[in-house]
């Protein structure tokens, strides 16, 4: 049969879906299509039937009778803000889908706009935004609130006619944010066929014609001959009226979303009466999963997520509860009990992997873009811990941020400073450094530290830990909830602990990827280039000194645990291919910040992965730009709780270790795995060009391995034509892995093209260790790291030793 893969529902399911259809169709598709004039009594039913789809899709979000939802249904005036002079009063409102704002809109032929909760990154509270702290006075601080999308779509900021107006808005936007991100799979999947179908009922008769059936088909991204069209019309249209209804659109609802390779796998395991007992759903979770579960598991699941009451008395599993254990944390590729801090936080450091981000401050290209504290709240908030701040003379006495020597806009370093204090640990405890790449005037360098110093207050380490001078960094545990200054310092940090705070000369060498920026031709670069530093300035640094980098002896020898240098990635990349062991060993006493090559004015990225290798740990990435390497970046700090530090290996921080990534000795490093793949299918992948009513992506699957070099490979399968909706491969991959501690993961769906590069439809990479085996679903991610909701792939792992 040509459809496969979508999901499962039980009766109960399948009816409520129908009932809701009907009565969601009738009712919402009035609602939100523009209508003839009504006469009063008319008026009145169209009043009804959109409070009757409000509160059906109410309830289907979780928020049955909530009132703040109520009060978003309704709607209201808010003042939108452009500039301190564009002011306009615009009326917004939550359409009864529950999950669509409308707009009113005073540009030609744009009367009305509206934009998905879909769309929504964050609602933030109060003057929260570069445009309202600009345009607006603090008097209005609690009437104002900001819509933070995703991508690059500008910030909406508004403005309510109270306070309270604005803290209903805040919350009831918040509540269905959060409850629409925390419906299962299933049901987004319910929700997105559903409108489907509503989109596909062109006369809004609440029946299904073979015309209407055929553009639904498209619209789910699936391409059929008219032939198989009609026979399966014909085999759902029992009444022979020549369309579907009722029990009829259920038929072909159960038709279209059974899932075949699912009922093999429960087949196999239900072995009694025809459904899974809980000792049945340990032996798949034991023999197939892999896991080391027990009885008392098994029971869990089936509490947690079986759909029949009678069932779940009788400690059964269902189908339908199998599939939606297999769509939950449990059934995913990514080992849940990542999601938490699970290592040990309190080794030196230096011995993690920190999240690092280049040019920060910037939100696109680096000759002409546009600078904004907003780049540095996105990066926080994807849980970076070390960012860049290029600091130059402002005017006013104000020192600014900007990519110098370039036409890329200019923010307040003060402005700065209050983001990186607001979103720093909102959702990571663990310590930022502040990396300063200083061009300021001895009097801007003291407004600098006066900024600092003030708003970041006591969270600023401006001491070594303790009461005498270490030798070795401190943990990320003792650091929890601190800022780090990286950057030059004018004396060594005993000082700190013998009261001479004299220095004998007030210049230090620039900053080694400041003199490269001026050897990419935006200035003569003098080698001997100095610059004065003000003591307050260099008092705030501790432990992350800059110091040039002149060889690894000369490092061993001559510098001090707290003074680290900066790499520009060729000379990285050459160190970690021509001294893989004397870098690791550098990296076991030091730190080292990686950053790209200047010449690199598109804001593109190097590959992370040979540094990482190397044991780097600041490995800086422009974090503004879409790319394979900040998939891999994402990845290496999925796990450990999205904390910004993952704990290196062990052979990278032994001093014993001679690893190399290159010629990988035998060593505990070496521990052969192989795994095995099988890519079985995908169930609604999104259509790449929505415009087009007949564009349907023809799907292939490629697994990527990440690692060191012996481990480095790519498998492809073959593209399925014309299906987007459930397309099913069945091919199996296997892969060597030498070094599974450094390897990773990397799931790419693209749209065949056979004239023209693929385009890509969705990406998923993770931590070889991460994995979870067994039959997993494999959620999908948007070239800016955003899930797709109700897409996904369908995989079977295996790991096994390879020797």
């Amino acid at each position: 049969m040509f459809f496969r893969p979508s999901f499962q529902l039980t009766v109960n399911c399948l009816t409520r879906f129908i009932t809701g259809f009907h009565r969601l169709l009738q009712s919402t598709m009035s609602c939100l299509h523009k209508s003839p004039k009504r006469t009063k009594s008319e008026e009145q039913v169209y009043q009804e039937q959109c409070k009757k789809a409000a509160q059906e899709n109410g309830k289907r979000i979780g928020l049955e009778g909530d009132a703040d939802l109520e009060f978003l249904l309704v709607g209201g005036e808010l003042q939108k803000v452009r500039s301190s002079s564009w002011k306009r009063s615009r009326f917004y409102k939550l359409q009864e889908d529950c999950r669509t704002l409308w707009h009113e809109s005073h540009k030609t032929f744009q009367s009305n706009q509206t934009f998905s909760i879909d769309d929504i990154e964050e609602v933030r509270s109060g003057r929260q935004s570069e445009g309202l702290q600009k345009h607006t006075d603090s008097i209005v601080e609690d009437l104002c609130f900001s819509i933070i999308f995703k991508g690059r779509r500008k910030t909406l900021d508004l403005m309510a006619s109270s306070a309270e107006d604005a803290s209903r808005w805040v919350s009831g936007l918040n509540k269905v944010i959060t409850n629409m991100r925390s419906l299962s799979r299933q049901k987004t999947s319910e929700h997105w066929i559903f409108n489907c179908m509503r989109k596909a009922d062109k006369n809004k008769d609440n029946k299904m014609t073979l015309k209407e059936l055929k553009h639904f088909l498209h619209q789910i991204n699936i391409q059929v001959d008219d032939t198989y069209a009609e026979m399966l019309f014909t085999k759902c249209d029992k009444s022979n009226s020549g369309s579907l209804e009722g029990s009829e659109i259920k038929h072909f609802y159960e038709l279209l979303t059974s899932r075949e390779e699912i009922d093999v796998i429960y087949g196999k395991y239900a072995q009694t009466e025809g459904l899974m007992s809980a000792a049945n759903l340990l032996n798949f979770l034991l023999n197939e999963q892999r896991e080391s579960v027990s009885m008392e598991h098994a029971l869990q699941l089936i509490e947690k997520y079986e759909l029949d009451e009678t069932a779940k008395q009788r400690k059964h599993m269902t189908k339908d509860g199998f599939l939606m254990y297999l769509h939950q944390e449990e059934g995913l590729i990514f080992n849940p009990a990542h999601k938490e801090v699970y290592q040990d936080m309190s080794q030196p450091l230096n011995h993690y992997f920190i999240s690092s981000s280049h040019n920060t401050y910037l939100m696109e290209d680096q000759l002409k873009g546009p600078s904004s504290t907003e780049a540095y709240i996105r990066a926080l908030m994807k849980s970076c811990r070390c960012v860049e701040l290029d600091c130059w003379d402002g005017p006013n006495g104000e020192p600014v941020i900007y990519h110098g020597y370039t036409l890329t806009s200019k923010i307040l370093f003060k402005d700065v400073i209050k983001a990186i204090k607001e979103y720093s640990f909102k959702t990571s405890d663990y310590p930022v450094i502040i990396s300063l790449e200083n061009h300021c005037t001895v009097e801007q360098q003291k407004v600098m530290a006066a900024h600092m110093s003030s708003i970041l207050g006591d969270a600023l380490l401006k001491q070594p830990l303790g009461d005498q001078m270490p030798t070795n960094f401190p943990s990320p545990e003792e650091l929890k909830g601190r800022f780090l200054v990286k950057g030059k310092r004018l004396n060594k940090l005993d000082a700190a602990f013998n009261n001479n705070s004299a220095v004998e000369d007030d210049s230090v060498s620039e900053e080694d990827e400041a003199a490269d920026c001026k050897e990419n031709g935006q200035k003569p670069k003098d080698k001997k280039s100095k610059i004065k530093l003000a003591k307050e300035l260099s008092e705030l640094v501790v432990y992350c000194k800059s110091v040039h980098f002149s060889g690894f002896e000369h490092a061993r020898d001559s510098h001090a645990f707290y003074e680290m240098s900066s790499f520009k990635e060729g000379k990285a990349l050459s160190l970690a291919d021509t001294s893989a062991t004397a870098y690791v060993h550098h990296n076991m006493d030091k730190l080292s910040r990686i950053y790209p090559a200047g010449s690199r004015t598109d804001s593109s990225n190097y590959n992370p992965v040979p540094l990482w290798n190397a044991g780097c740990q600041i490995v800086a990435l422009n974090f503004q730009t879409p790319c394979k390497e900040m998939d891999l970046n994402q990845a290496r700090f999925l796990p450990n709780g999205m904390s910004g530090y993952v704990l290196k290996p062990d052979f990278q921080r032994d001093p014993s270790s001679q690893f190399d990534p290159k010629s990988l000795q035998k060593g505990p490093w070496l521990r052969k795995q192989r795994l095995h793949v099988m890519v079985i299918s995908a169930q609604q992948l999104p259509k790449l060009n929505k415009d087009k009513c007949t564009s349907i992506v023809d799907p292939l699957v490629r697994v990527e391995i990440y690692g060191v070099p012996a481990d480095v490979a790519t498998k492809e399968t073959h593209h399925i034509e014309n299906n987007g909706f459930n397309p099913m491969w069945n091919e199996n991959f296997q892969f060597e892995v030498s070094v599974p501690e450094l390897a990773m993961v990397r799931f790419v769906l693209e749209d065949y093209d056979s004239t023209s590069q693929n385009d890509r439809i969705g990406q998923y990479c993770l931590p070889f260790t991460s994995l979870q085996m067994g039959y997993r679903h494999v959620p999908l991610l948007t070239k800016r790291g955003d899930i797709i909701p109700s897409a996904g792939l369908f995989v079977h792992l295996m790991v096994v030793d390879a020797e």
